[in-house]
Formats: C-alpha cells, sequence, structure tokens
C-alpha cells in the first residue's frame, strides 16, 4: 500500500519547477484584480459609444442574460444606447445550411471596408432546441473579414 499525502490544496506546484519570469507578481495581482472588476451600466454604455469590443461583448452577455440580477443592467444599456441607434444599416442573411452564408457575409463584408465603412456582423443561430438560438462566433469562418481594422 502507498502513502498517500495530504495536502492543503489540490492546487500546488510540483517541486524542480519555478515560477516564470515573464510574468511579475504585481503584473499578475493587477490582471486578476481587473479581472473581477464588473464594469457599471454608464461604464458599459461608454465603451459601446466609443467603439470598445469588449465592453459591446460585455453588454450583449447582460442584454442576452436570463438572470434576474441582468434585467435592469439590460433595460439601462438599452435605454442608453437608444437615442445613439438608427445611424446604421442593417441586414439579415438566412438560409439552410452550407448554402454559404458566411462567404457571402465576408465577401460583402469586404466589399464594405474597402469603401471605408464600419462593419459589425452578428451571427445567430435560432435553430437550437436546448437554447432557442445562440450567438455564433463566425470568426472561424470569416478568416480575412476579422483580420480588417473596420470590423467590428
Amino acid at each position: 500500500m502507498s502513502k498517500t499525502t495530504k495536502h492543503k490544496s489540490a492546487l500546488q506546484e510540483k517541486e524542480g519547477i519555478t515560477p516564470t519570469a515573464s510574468i511579475s507578481h504585481t503584473s499578475a495581482e493587477k490582471l486578476k484584480t481587473n479581472r473581477k472588476k464588473t464594469p457599471s451600466v454608464k461604464q458599459l454604455v461608454a465603451g459601446v459609444l466609443a467603439g470598445n469590443l469588449t465592453s459591446l461583448s460585455r453588454a450583449i452577455t447582460i442584454i442576452e442574460s436570463k438572470a434576474k440580477k441582468h434585467q435592469q443592467q439590460a433595460h439601462d444599456i438599452i435605454e442608453a444606447c437608444l437615442p445613439h441607434a438608427n445611424q446604421s444599416l442593417r441586414i439579415g442573411i438566412t438560409g439552410v445550411p452550407g448554402v454559404g452564408k458566411s462567404t457571402f457575409i465576408e465577401r460583402f463584408g469586404q466589399l464594405l471596408t474597402a469603401k471605408n465603412h464600419k462593419v459589425a456582423v452578428l451571427a445567430v443561430d435560432p435553430s437550437s432546441s436546448i437554447s432557442k438560438g445562440s450567438i455564433l462566433g463566425d470568426k472561424t469562418r470569416m478568416h480575412d473579414l476579422v483580420k480588417d481594422p473596420l470590423i467590428r
């Protein structure tokens, strides 16, 4: 029978492995601290209006959330962004799987960015029987378009 060693934590460093010198403890703590901060509605809206993708992503997550704690925040975000709406053109594209929707969106987006227009792509799959729909990350299919600085 082997002896089992009792550990204070399941997370431990093996002997002989030294920490990486590329990240200082100060930098690591700063990253951890910033991750824990949840931006206020005001900060999120300011970020969305400034074109900050992280703020936009967080705002979309809150708006799509079904958690009760997010309902008022979602309402406040939408309310604050509405006065800035209607300054864009929205196009819906639909079709059966494999018809070339992503290819069309990529080419069309490239055409628009070549003419110095900003483009945002929100891909949604409404067919999920579990979630009744999901937002997709089609960056995997639109390789060239996502590299464009005018894409959002």
